[in-house]
């Protein structure tokens, strides 16, 4: 009901559900999020059809009624129908211009967000390259960063003298990609950081909120990062021999990981006949690939991600990353998540997710398939992110959808990814709507790389 929109219907059925008597505790907890989940998709679907019009016809001044119905029924304006009414993605106006040639061919502005410098060919792409061919060694370019993350609640929140519990992500212990973590400090200074090998690392701190003031967290660490490379020789590729310790990676894990009648079809169109694992890997990466990047609703809003990216026809990291990990276990081949924050040599920064996959006789490689294939005429440069990672991004995260250190007690922000934070008190929690988040690294000279201090402006809630 609640995929279905028919929120009225459903409300009614929990409403039912959690009158009767005896009810098992984690049902009444599944049922209350399904009312939580309700709460958020309205929060993403906020525009009416009069008020997603009135938006487009600022950007769009020959802007008719035939183009909102056209492009809804496409799915490039992104809607929903909830209890009737059609309601329209808060970020779908947005979105429109970057799924939509026409529209965006006739928007009488260009403005947009932009991205990282690294995700077109980039000199630090040739340099790795280049260090890896001389070193042989699929780890290089070492630098050393210190980094500081904030999180401010907002004033008033929660009532005065109220304990705040916050979740900051720390950064995994990872040999030949991030290594040498030492924490420097805290605000405030007393804090827990989850053990290494932690799935969604964090580091817990707890202050009283005070009347007309935000409460602010921070952590601030240091770490070295590696850019990775490995070059595949397709003649040397093997089955892989699925072990105990790979078998998780080839498994469904429902809701987000699961073998669809919808993806075998897909998969089946693209694999086709191929047996070669290296040559489906490039299959399955192209064609997940060839899906536009588009701003995303809150993961915790949908029901299975990896079908949602499939059926809408655009995702963001995180939902293309989990359509090609899906793609690639139904055909055999490891893959895992992995997740954090995204930087890069200029001021660029953002939450950022991506994967590894397992090739034999190789190991695990990394893949960036949001990044996709570079725009360059070096095939190498081009296809630098089957099988490479950049040295400017930090991996907070070795898994999706696993338990924060100490334990939430109530629902978080964010059930799937750990990129932001999340904040709760003991009168639930915190939603994205009460705080924010920042981040700031500067690279420390004696890493062998030019002192720089670098600070990006806040990132919407």
């Amino acid at each position: 009901m609640v995929d279905a929109g028919q929120f009225s219907l459903a409300s009614r059925a929990i409403r039912g559900a959690l009158a009767a008597a005896g009810i098992d505790e984690n049902i009444r907890r599944d049922y209350q999020w399904q009312q939580e989940r309700m709460r958020r998709i309205r929060s993403d679907f906020s525009l009416d059809q009069a008020q997603a019009s009135e938006r487009l016809a600022q950007q769009l001044p020959d802007l008719e009624a035939e183009d909102v119905t056209r492009w809804t029924a496409s799915g490039d304006l992104e809607s929903m129908v909830i209890d009737g009414e059609r309601r329209y993605f808060r970020r779908g106006i947005g979105n429109l211009f970057l799924l939509n040639e026409s529209a965006r061919a006739r928007r009488n502005k260009t403005t947009a967000t932009p991205g990282s410098p690294l995700e077109s060919a980039h000199p630090h792409h040739r340099e790795v390259l280049e260090a890896v061919a001389e070193s042989g060694n699929p780890s290089v370019l070492p630098r050393r960063f210190r980094i500081t993350q904030h999180l401010s609640v907002d004033a008033d929140s929660v009532p005065d003298g109220e304990t705040l519990r916050a979740w900051i992500p720390y950064p995994q212990e990872l040999m030949g990609q991030q290594e040498g973590i030492r924490f420097v400090s805290s605000q405030p200074g007393t804090h827990r950081i989850a053990p290494a090998g932690t799935a969604q690392r964090s580091v817990y701190l707890e202050r009283a909120a005070e009347k007309g003031k935000p409460t602010e967290f921070s952590i601030t660490y240091e770490l070295t990062i590696f850019a990775r490379h490995m070059a595949v020789d397709p003649t040397r590729v093997e089955t892989v021999s699925i072990t105990r310790e790979l078998a998780p990676f080839i498994a469904e894990r429902p809701p987000h990981i699961v073998f669809t009648r919808a993806l075998r079809v897909f998969s089946q169109q693209v694999v086709g006949d191929e047996t070669d694992p290296w040559r489906i890997a490039q299959k399955l990466y192209a064609a997940v690939d060839r899906i536009p990047w588009a701003g995303a609703r809150e993961y915790s809003t949908i029901s299975n991600l990896s079908d949602y990216t499939l059926h809408a026809g655009h995702g963001d990291c995180g939902q293309q990353t989990l359509l090609l990990m899906t793609l690639l276990r139904l055909n055999g081949i490891p893959a895992r998540w992995q997740s954090g924050a995204m930087f890069s040599p200029g001021d660029y920064w953002n939450i950022h997710d991506w994967g590894w996959l397992y090739i034999a006789p190789y190991g695990w490689l990394p893949m960036d398939v949001t990044f996709g294939r570079l725009d360059s005429d070096d095939a190498d440069v081009a296809d630098f992110y089957l099988g490479g990672l950049d040295g400017y991004r930090i991996a907070f995260n070795s898994d999706y959808s696993r338990p924060l250190t100490p334990a939430k007690q109530h629902f978080r922000s964010d059930n799937v990814d750990s990129q932001r934070g999340e904040v709760e008190w003991r009168g639930g929690n915190l939603y994205y709507d009460q705080w924010n988040y920042d981040f700031e690294w500067h690279v420390l000279p004696d890493a062998g790389a030019p002192d720089q201090n670098t600070r990006s402006t806040s990132l919407h809630r």
